[in-house]
C-alpha cells in the first residue's frame, strides 16, 4: 500500500483552466512536496464527499469547504491578504474561530503592535483592499457612519437584512452624513432600487470611492459580515455587525433593526483592542501564505487534528 498523500480538493473550473488558481494552491502543493510528502490534485465534488474520503488513509484540504472529518482541513482566504483558513470546521462565518474566546491580556502587546502597523502600512498605505479599488481619493464626509452592502445572498442568515439595515438608519433621529458603498460586483436592479431610494436622505451619499478614503473618515461602520469589518478594525473604527461573523469578537452584533441605535452607541463607547484582534485572529488563527514558514504552519495544523503526519513522509519518519 502506498503512503498516505495530501488531498487538495479544488473547483473542476480551476482544474480547467476557466478560473484562476490563486498563488496559496501552487505554493502548498510545492512547499509539500520538497518535504517529500505526496500531493494530489482533486476535482472538488461535494456530493457524497465523506463518504468517500473515508476510504481512503490521505488527509484532505479542501477549497471552500465546509466538511468536518478528521482528516479534512477546510481553506480559503481570510478576507485579507495573504491570510488564509486551515480550519477542521469550515470557512468565514462557520470557521472554529468563530466559538474560540478571544481574551486580549494573553496577547503580546509589542508583537500585536509590530503587525498591526505593519498591515496598516500594507494595507491603508497602498490603498488595497480584496477588490480593486479607485486609485483617485475622494474627500468623505468626516464623522459619516460607513454602510458597506454586500450581494443580495448576505440577506440569507443575516439577522437584519440590507433594506432592514438601511431603514433603521434613516429611521434614526441623527444627522450624521451616512455613506453607502455597494458591493463592486453587484450590479442587481434590486441593489440598485435599494440605493436609489436611500439616496433621497439627504444625509446619504452613495459613492463607489476607495474603501480606505471611507474608513479614515468614518465614525463607525455597518455591515452584515463583509471582510471591511476587518478593514475597519485597521483604521482602529468601532464595527456594528448585523450578521453572524467568525470576527464577532471585536464588534458590536445587533439580532435585529430596533437594537442597531444601541449597537452603534455600544460600538462607538467600547474599548476596542484593535491591534490584539487582528494579530490575534490573522496571525494566531489563520496561515500566512506569505511567511517563510507557511509549511511548517501547515503541517503543524494537519498534526493538530490529531493526525499522525509520519505516515506522510517516506519510511514514516517525523515531519
Amino acid at each position: 500500500m502506498s503512503r498516505p498523500a495530501v488531498v487538495i480538493h479544488l473547483p473542476v473550473a480551476c482544474l480547467l483552466g476557466q478560473e484562476h488558481v490563486a498563488p496559496y494552491f501552487h505554493k502548498l502543493r510545492d512547499g509539500l512536496e520538497a518535504r517529500r510528502i505526496r500531493v494530489e490534485i482533486e476535482a472538488l465534488e461535494r456530493d457524497g464527499f465523506i463518504d468517500r474520503i473515508g476510504r481512503d488513509e490521505n488527509f484532505h484540504i479542501v477549497n471552500h469547504g465546509d466538511f468536518r472529518h478528521p482528516r479534512v482541513l477546510n481553506t480559503a482566504s481570510a478576507y485579507i491578504a495573504p491570510f488564509w483558513y486551515l480550519d477542521p470546521v469550515g470557512i468565514r462565518r462557520h470557521s472554529s474561530i468563530a466559538a474560540k474566546t478571544f481574551d486580549p491580556a494573553g496577547i503580546d502587546p509589542s508583537a500585536a503592535h509590530a503587525f498591526f502597523n505593519a498591515l496598516r502600512r500594507r494595507r491603508i498605505g497602498e490603498r488595497t483592499s480584496r477588490y480593486p479599488q479607485p486609485e483617485t481619493a475622494e474627500e468623505m464626509p468626516k464623522g459619516a457612519i460607513a454602510v458597506f452592502l454586500q450581494k443580495g445572498d448576505a440577506d440569507t442568515g443575516a439577522h437584519v437584512g440590507r433594506a432592514a439595515m438601511i431603514d433603521a438608519l434613516l429611521a434614526r433621529h441623527d444627522t450624521s452624513p451616512i455613506v453607502i458603498k455597494p458591493h463592486p460586483r453587484d450590479t442587481s436592479d434590486e441593489t440598485a432600487d435599494l440605493i436609489a431610494a436611500a439616496a433621497r436622505d439627504p444625509r446619504v451619499r452613495v459613492t463607489g470611492a476607495n474603501i480606505h478614503d471611507i474608513l479614515s473618515a468614518a465614525r463607525v461602520t455597518v455591515t452584515i459580515n463583509s471582510a471591511v469589518g476587518l478593514e475597519s478594525l485597521m483604521h482602529r473604527v468601532p464595527v456594528v455587525l448585523c450578521g453572524p461573523a467568525d470576527f464577532h469578537h471585536s464588534a458590536v452584533t445587533v439580532r435585529d433593526a430596533f437594537d442597531l441605535d444601541a449597537g452603534l452607541s455600544r460600538a462607538r463607547l467600547w474599548p476596542w483592542h484593535y491591534a490584539a484582534y487582528l494579530y490575534w485572529f490573522l496571525k494566531l488563527n489563520c496561515v500566512n501564505a506569505g511567511a517563510p514558514d507557511m509549511i511548517d504552519d501547515v503541517i503543524a495544523r494537519i498534526a493538530a487534528t490529531g493526525y499522525d503526519t509520519s505516515r506522510l513522509l517516506p519510511g514514516g519518519a517525523a515531519a
